[in-house]
């Protein structure tokens, strides 16, 4: 079977989970008679609350001859993190922009992120059937966008696609009497643009966790991609971190989507360029690795380097109190008037 690994990014409110749910819905991942809630990727009581995606999730999807790994992704910019460290794990995005909003600030950030890991985005053009929809400015918007964040010229020709993802419709062409009732565009661009992931299972094993998970069975869950060789059930592994030191353990676990039922299950083996989850070793970082030959870890031509580990930082700004100069009565703070009007 061959595979496909994409991301789907976007602003906050785009569309981007109820798209995945009609992608999961016509793919056959759920039976007929199979009672499936609303925003499916949303797993969590805080975002089905709010009705946002907070946590990066992944899931598959089996089309034909083909298994699709999808990365659902936040669009909020509070969760901006969870977005720029899958972009290792995929070898294509799916933009999606509202069809009214056009590009928002956090469209600007994901996209940068796909940019600067060569990744090639397939745009999509979402909530087309609104009425004041204004898909060629869109469309217009992106690219002006991609010239600011200086794309090279393959990224530049963006296949764009028209969809309606709660009505579950898709046309290759804006016009919204063309839409449809399938999402079999949205595949077949998958299928032909996004480039068929390296296969090498016979070097040593090198996976890197992107996410952490929790169980509350088996603990720490390392969400990653498998960039060579074979990772199997109770083999003993290296897990190499940042600062060189190496770790040995054993691999207790390993759960993959092999079913058409969207979950995960219990596998025996894994091999690129499989999206998994593995059981983490105590006090697992996700920028470590685990290679089962250390000197074949992290500057190995065959495999990939270690994703980049940004220290996280806080911003502090010192500043005057100036809200003691804010006149209650008229509204207007008195700093942004004439500079010879005393402040005092």
């Amino acid at each position: 079977m061959k595979i496909r690994n994409i991301a789907i990014i976007a602003h906050v409110d785009h569309g981007k989970t109820t798209l995945v749910d009609q992608l999961l819905k016509q793919s056959g991942t759920f039976r007929d008679n199979e009672e499936v809630n609303e925003r499916a990727m949303d797993s969590n009581d805080i975002e089905r609350e709010r009705g946002i995606t907070i946590l990066a999730k992944p899931t598959a999807i089996n089309y034909k001859d083909y298994r699709i790994n999808i990365l659902d992704t936040p669009g909020h910019a509070d969760f901006g993190g969870e977005v720029e460290r899958i972009m290792h794990m995929v070898d294509g995005v799916l933009l999606v922009v509202d069809a009214y909003e056009g590009v928002m600030p956090q469209t600007k950030f994901v996209l940068k992120k796909a940019m600067e890991a060569g990744l090639k985005p397939i745009v999509v053009v979402n909530k087309i059937d609104k009425p004041a929809a204004r898909p060629a400015e869109v469309i217009d918007e992106i690219l002006e966008l991609l010239i600011e964040l200086d794309a090279n010229e393959e990224q530049l020709e963006f296949p764009v696609v028209y969809t309606s993802a709660i009505n579950g419709t898709s046309s290759m062409d804006p016009d919204v009497s063309t839409q449809e009732k399938t999402m079999d565009n949205i595949f077949n661009l998958i299928i032909n643009e996004v480039p068929e992931p390296c296969m090498d299972s016979e070097s040593p094993l090198q996976f890197q966790p992107a996410l952490l998970d929790y169980n509350d069975y088996v603990g720490r869950i390392g969400v990653g991609r498998i960039a060579r060789g074979t990772m199997k059930l109770n083999e003993m592994v290296s897990c190499v971190r940042l600062d060189g030191s190496i770790k040995k353990f054993r691999i207790q676990k390993i759960l993959g989507k092999r079913k058409h039922d969207g979950k995960h299950h219990k596998i025996e083996r894994g091999i690129p360029p499989d999206l998994l989850r593995t059981a983490e070793p105590p006090r697992q970082r996700m920028t470590d690795q685990k290679p089962d030959q250390a000197q074949n870890s992290r500057h190995n031509k065959r495999g990939r380097d270690a994703m980049p580990h940004n220290i996280p930082c806080l911003l502090v700004m010192i500043s005057p109190d100036l809200m003691r100069y804010l006149n209650r009565k008229t509204g207007w703070n008195r700093i942004n008037r004439t500079a010879e009007e005393p402040l005092v």
